[in-house]
């Protein structure tokens, strides 16, 4: 009975920390929509605070694998969440600068700050992965715990756009980050109390090889784990680019006169479906196999996203969302496209550990190394972002989503054919 609560204890561990990764990584984006307000400033750079973030992941993946090794999932855990306080630290600061007088410095700060948090949130995520699919037994089982983590972690993306969409209200010249200070506050918070608890939580660790460099060129061997690192790298241009862009599109095309605060409560749609699309994947993950569910979703990304793209702007739906100021429900009228991009949050809820089980699946050994290399390659979405950004400004917030397509593409081929384990 007593490992069992022990269990039951970490996972529960697990999945708080999982709810928090993306409170955190989803601040991002509505801040990229207040620097923008600040001046001429294009989209690419509008997007700094994602870069720093997600680039942190390709610094701190590896070493993050390191760190589990030497001390352990608790002990990473809690330098994950000291290096996070630190970094949202950082970015509170940022706001307390003059934008007016110093733009530069403002960013500078900010984007340290994003980088800081970028680490934390590697090392948190390098923690929960593999152990709720430990947790879990792996194979289906494991896939389904990670699921049943996604759905708390859609959860708290969802708040922070319906929190930051009721803090901003309308972006002016005048809208500053120190506004967003309240969501930065909640964060602190969430990661104080989440070390206090994992500091007393009893945790059950596996055994772990040390890191070294031959185990990463013996997971590198495996052709379904190398192809699986390239579409989680890929995957990260679906899950971010989606909803960044279809709130970019919303605030800065007037005549669609949609404020800021509305916009907020529209991508939250984006991420209440990814959480509806994970309740899903947590009731049938021990029964539908990893290539199955990532097939079908490859597949249901690509009509989407082309319908999204090419329906008429004039032909509209209304969409719902709460008033959390008023607590009353509202609906927006919006592009029936844009609709269909918030559909796609269906199937981005499993890609994540669908991705995730396919590759690590017969590396034994490997696992460990592999996860650390895994989490290198999120910061793909750094890359893939700032790919949908150049197209983005050189046509349309439309016409940037080829970049999505172009990734939906691959996690078919990568399910159909790539996932198949194999060494090279």
């Amino acid at each position: 009975m007593s490992n069992q609560k022990k269990q039951w204890g970490a996972i529960i561990v697990m999945i708080a920390l999982f709810a928090m990764i993306a409170f955190v990584t989803n601040l991002c984006s509505p801040m990229a929509n207040i620097i923008k307000a600040q001046g001429d400033i294009p989209e690419v750079l509008a997007q700094i605070g994602n870069y720093g973030n997600f680039v942190a992941y390709l610094v701190m993946g590896i070493p993050a694998g390191m760190l589990i090794a030497k001390y352990g999932y608790k002990k990473t855990a809690l330098i994950g969440l000291t290096v996070g306080i630190i970094g949202i630290l950082v970015q509170w600061f940022s706001g307390m600068l003059d934008a007016k007088e110093s733009l530069g410095l403002v960013f500078g700060v900010y984007l340290v700050g994003a980088f800081i948090a970028g680490f934390c949130m590697c090392i948190l995520n390098c923690v929960v992965n593999p152990m709720l699919n430990l947790l879990g037994g792996g194979g289906n089982s494991g896939n389904q715990l990670i699921q049943l983590g996604g759905v708390f972690n859609s959860s708290a993306a969802v708040a922070v756009y319906i929190i930051m969409g009721a803090l901003i209200g309308e972006i002016s010249k005048d809208t500053a980050i120190s506004d967003a200070t309240p969501a930065l506050m909640i964060a602190l918070a969430i990661f104080v109390i989440a070390f206090i608890v994992i500091l007393f939580t009893k945790i059950e660790e596996p055994e772990q090889a040390p890191v070294e460099v031959s185990l990463i060129k013996g997971a590198l061997k495996y052709r379904h784990f190398t192809l699986g690192i390239i579409a989680i790298f890929l995957y990260m241009g679906i899950e971010v680019g989606v909803p960044t862009y279809v709130n970019m599109y919303l605030v800065n095309t007037p005549e669609l006169g949609i404020s800021a605060a509305t916009a907020g409560l529209i991508v939250a749609v984006y991420w209440f479906m990814m959480l509806i699309g994970r309740f899903v994947g947590a009731s049938i993950g021990n029964k539908v196999s990893s290539r199955a569910m990532i097939t079908t979703v490859s597949i249901a990304t690509l009509v989407l996203v082309a319908f999204g793209m090419f329906s008429s702007p004039e032909t509209t739906v209304e969409v719902p969302g709460i008033d959390w100021g008023t607590l009353t429900l509202i609906w927006a009228e919006v592009p029936v496209g844009i609709f269909a991009f918030l559909l796609v949050g269906l199937c981005t809820s499993v890609m994540w550990g669908g991705i995730f089980n396919m590759a690590v699946e017969g590396l034994g050994k490997y696992t460990a190394v592999a996860s650390g290399i895994f989490m290198t390659m999120v910061f793909g979405c750094a890359v893939m972002l700032a790919i949908q950004a150049q197209v983005a400004e050189m046509t349309d917030y439309m016409t940037s989503y080829w970049v999505v397509m172009f990734c939906a593409a691959y996690l078919l081929f990568y399910a159909l054919i790539g996932s198949k384990p194999a060494k090279k």
